[in-house]
């Protein structure tokens, strides 16, 4: 069956870190969002609709009990699942009796867990409502600039044999409208702003078409019309494009904020994109310790390398045993062939589709879609850079790398 959709009400973070990482590890699940403020989420259980509620019980069980019967009324299609780390059996009769479906006791227990997924699925068999469409969402990331992560979203974008919409999400800086050539009238603030009432009609008014199967949802044209755009704006909108194209392409800032959290939350697929310096290969491996304590399970993300060259001194098998994951993708440095392309205003996969560039992007889209190959590039000699990657895992942490990169504090450089 298709996906079932949640979202948490949690009494604190470590609360909903736990259960995100629940939600994650399940792929029969996936997480809308997420809060600790009833009347902020409230609205936004209305519009989205998911399948499922998780609303926790903490100090002030009484309040939260009303919440719960109000959404039993305003959504009875949602099943609503209360969870605390008091079980009693007082408890869970009144979070039955105000509208709850199951109750999840806390921390977690695995057995448990997958036991109310089962019934929640099977609460959601018997709504009537005709399943909607919903593309998959690919984000395009580094957390350090100058990766060439705009490059690869719109090349991406453009290898899906589908229909497909880039989001442009660096709010303050987005040029993605210069990759293709494109002067958009409108933007997603305007799309925020009138998403109450958007159908069809006006949301074609907002995006703007590149090919038949290609559109853009450009960035605001100046910095200051995101000031109004909040993370919840961002779950609206994509699950607004999840249901009108095959392909949700995103494009975040280089930052972890709550913008771009909010997006790589709901992406199917992480695409982090790094070239192969050290500032870059610290930076993903943040990244990814990052997304580890975000709940991300591993098969979410997807890395690549952007400009490889065999003239780089470096074992890249040496880099995937630092990083503790393998890489998707090698996308070839040519600069001349990348430039011209971006100038113009034409992806290379279309303006050039036997370039080794767009061959190696095509290999990344087909990889997502589930009808990739892997890429066959050889292996560089090792140098200096092998001598530094070239040890144990264990040497690697204490000593080599983590002498030249920094300590691994995440928190501390994002």
């Amino acid at each position: 069956m298709n996906q079932l959709s949640f979202v948490i009400l949690s009494t604190g973070l470590e609360t909903l870190k736990e259960l995100r990482g629940a939600l994650a590890s399940n792929e029969r699940t996936r997480l809308l969002a997420g809060g600790d403020d009833a009347e902020q989420l409230f609205p936004e259980i209305v519009r989205l609709r998911p399948n499922a509620a998780v609303i926790t019980l903490g100090a002030e069980a009484e309040r939260t009990l009303k919440f719960v019967e109000r959404l039993a009324a305003e959504c009875p299609q949602t099943a609503i699942i209360c969870a605390s780390r008091d079980a009693s059996p007082d408890l869970i009769l009144r979070s039955y009796r105000a509208g709850a479906r199951d109750f999840l006791r806390l921390p977690v227990i695995n057995e448990e867990f997958q036991t109310v997924i089962e019934r929640t699925a099977e609460f959601c068999s018997t709504q009537t409502d005709a399943p909607k469409k919903r593309g998959r969402a690919v984000a395009v990331f580094s957390s350090k600039g100058g990766c060439g992560t705009s490059f690869i979203a719109t090349n991406l974008g453009a290898a899906f044999d589908a229909p497909t919409v880039l989001v442009d999400l660096n709010l303050q800086a987005g040029d993605l409208s210069l990759f293709l050539g494109l002067e958009p009238k409108f933007s997603i603030a305007d799309l925020v702003e009138n998403r109450a009432r958007i159908d069809d009609s006006l949301l074609k008014s907002y995006v703007v078409p590149h090919t038949s199967n290609l559109s853009l949802l450009a960035a605001p044209r100046e910095a200051d019309l995101a000031d109004d755009i909040e993370p919840e704006h961002i779950f609206e909108v994509l699950e607004l494009l999840r249901e009108r194209y095959d392909y949700v392409v995103i494009d975040p800032q280089h930052t972890f904020d709550a913008i771009t959290l909010s997006a790589l939350d709901q992406a199917d697929d992480v695409v982090l994109v790094l070239t192969l310096d050290i500032p870059a290969i610290r930076s993903t491996q943040r990244a990814l310790a990052l997304f580890d304590r975000l709940g991300y399970p591993r098969h979410k993300v997807r890395i690549v390398v952007n400009r490889w060259s065999k003239q780089i001194d470096l074992d890249l098998r040496q880099v995937e045993r630092f990083l503790g994951e393998r890489v998707t993708g090698y996308v070839q440095s040519d600069y001349n062939t990348a430039v011209n392309s971006i100038n113009l205003g034409e992806p290379l996969v279309k303006s050039d589709p036997t370039s080794r560039i767009a061959t190696e992007i095509r290999h990344i889209a087909a990889s997502i879609t589930g009808a990739g190959v892997e890429s066959e590039i050889k292996e560089p000699r090792k140098g200096l850079w092998g001598a530094i990657f070239g040890r144990p895992v264990g040497a690697i942490s204490n000593a080599g790398l983590r002498t030249r990169l920094g300590k691994d504090k995440a928190t501390a450089a994002i």
